[in-house]
C-alpha cells in the first residue's frame, strides 16, 4: 500500500508530489492517515532554504489524522486516555532528545539541540519517509505526543491554529500570562497574532487590541470574533498615526501586556512604546531570522519593561490545545479561518500563503 506526499527536493525549486510504501507501525509508534495537513509560514522559509535542513523530505509539521495502526503496547494517548485504530489525534511535532544540556539540567525541551521535528528534519533518506503531514499518511515514531481529539471537534476549526495555538500555550502560560482585566496588544494578525488574540480574550483580558494587516484580515478576524479593536498598521500611509490611535485604545499609558507576533524585526521598536511603564512585552514572531533592526533600548528601561522571549512549544502544550479546542471553538468562529487545498494544488496553496490572501491554508486528504 502507497501514500502520496509533497516532498521538498531542492531549495527554491517546484515541490513534487511522490509516491511511498506505508510501512508498517514502528515500535513505540503508529501509522495515521493525514486527513488534514497545515501550511505554515516557517513552511515557506524551508520551501526557501532559509533554514539548514535535509533534503529530500516531506514538509509538514502540524496535522490531525485518524489511527490507522498501532504498534504492539501502544493503547494510550499522552492524557491517558484509551487509543484505538479509528481515533482522531492531533501530534506534536517535535521529540526532545531528553539528554542535551537545556533537556537535562535547564528543565527547557523547548531549547533541545537535538530536535527530531516531523515535516523539518526528517529526510526521507533516513527514513521513514512518511515523516511529515503533507501526505496521505504519516509515521509516527516512538516518543512522540499524540493526543486524541474529542467527539465533534470540527477538524478546521482544530487545523485553525494546529501551530499557532500550541505556540501561544507555551507562550502565554510558561513565559508571561495574561491576567485578569488586563489590556493587551497584539501586533500581527496571522494565525499566531490571531491565537494570541484568542488565548487572552480567554483569559479574561478586559481590552484585546490587535494591530496587524491587510484589511481583508483584519475583518476575517473580527468576524471570528477574535480581538475587540483592530487596527490596520500593515497598508496604513502613516504608521505613527496608527500607533497613536493604539495607545489611545489603551487610555493614553499603554498596554499592560503587548504580544508580538508580526515576525517583521521593525515591529519589535514600535512595540515597546506600546507598553505602559512597568508593563510587559512578549516576543513570539521573531522565530525566523529575518535580520537586525533600530530600537531605542531607554524605552525599556524608561518604561520599566519586563521583556520576554517565547520559542515554539513542547507536547505538553499541545496537549493543553486540544484541551482548550471546545472552548476555543464555542466563543470564536475558528473554523471560518481555513482554506483547504487538495494535495496536487500544493503549488497555489503555497502561493496563496506567500501572498497573504488567506489566513490559514490546510490540506485536506
Amino acid at each position: 500500500m502507497s501514500a502520496r506526499a509533497v516532498v521538498l527536493e531542492e531549495f527554491g525549486k517546484p515541490l513534487a508530489l511522490r509516491e511511498f510504501t506505508i510501512p508498517e507501525a514502528p515500535a513505540g509508534g503508529m501509522i495515521v492517515a493525514c486527513g488534514f495537513g497545515g501550511i505554515c509560514g516557517t513552511d515557506l522559509h524551508l520551501h526557501a532554504g532559509h533554514l539548514n535542513i535535509p533534503t529530500p523530505l516531506v514538509l509538514g509539521h502540524e496535522g490531525l489524522g485518524v489511527v490507522r495502526e498501532l504498534a504492539p503496547g501502544v493503547d494510550k494517548d499522552a492524557a491517558g486516555a484509551p487509543l484505538s485504530v479509528g481515533d482522531t489525534v492531533m501530534w506534536a511535532s517535535s521529540i526532545a532528545c531528553g539528554t542535551c544540556v537545556p533537556c537535562r539540567l535547564h528543565r527547557e525541551p523547548t531549547l533541545c539541540e537535538n530536535r527530531r521535528t516531523y515535516g523539518v528534519n526528517r529526510s526521507t533518506v533516513d527514513g521513514p519517509e512518511l515523516s511529515g503531514a503533507w501526505a496521505d499518511h504519516i509515521v509516527l515514531q516512538a516518543g512522540t505526543t499524540v493526543i486524541k481529539v474529542s467527539e465533534g471537534t470540527d477538524p478546521l476549526a482544530a487545523m485553525s491554529l494546529a501551530c499557532a495555538g500550541p505556540t501561544v500555550v507555551h507562550a502565554l502560560y510558561e513565559r508571561r500570562p495574561v491576567r485578569l482585566g488586563e489590556t493587551v496588544v497584539v501586533q500581527g494578525s496571522g494565525p499566531v497574532g490571531l491565537a494570541a488574540a484568542a488565548f487572552a480574550q480567554l483569559a479574561g483580558a478586559a481590552k484585546v487590541i490587535l494591530v496587524g494587516g491587510p484589511a481583508a484580515r483584519l475583518t476575517q478576524a473580527a468576524a471570528a470574533g477574535i480581538g475587540e479593536v483592530h487596527l490596520n498598521i500593515a497598508e496604513a500611509a502613516d504608521p505613527d498615526a496608527v500607533l497613536a490611535q493604539v495607545l489611545a485604545e489603551t487610555g493614553g499609558l499603554g498596554a499592560d501586556l503587548v504580544i508580538e507576533c508580526a515576525g517583521v524585526p521593525a515591529a519589535v521598536s514600535q512595540g515597546l512604546r506600546l507598553a505602559r511603564r512597568g508593563g510587559s512585552y512578549l516576543v513570539i514572531g521573531q522565530y525566523t531570522d529575518a535580520g537586525d533592526t533600530t530600537l531605542n533600548p531607554h524605552q525599556i528601561v524608561h518604561r520599566q519593561l519586563d521583556v520576554v522571549g517565547s520559542w515554539a512549544f513542547t507536547g505538553a502544550h499541545l496537549v493543553e490545545y486540544v484541551r482548550l479546542l471546545p472552548a476555543l471553538a464555542a466563543r470564536f468562529d475558528l473554523a471560518s479561518l481555513v482554506t483547504a487545498f487538495a494535495l496536487d494544488e500544493h503549488a497555489a496553496a503555497l502561493a496563496a500563503v506567500a501572498e497573504g490572501s488567506v489566513m490559514k491554508a490546510v490540506f485536506a486528504s
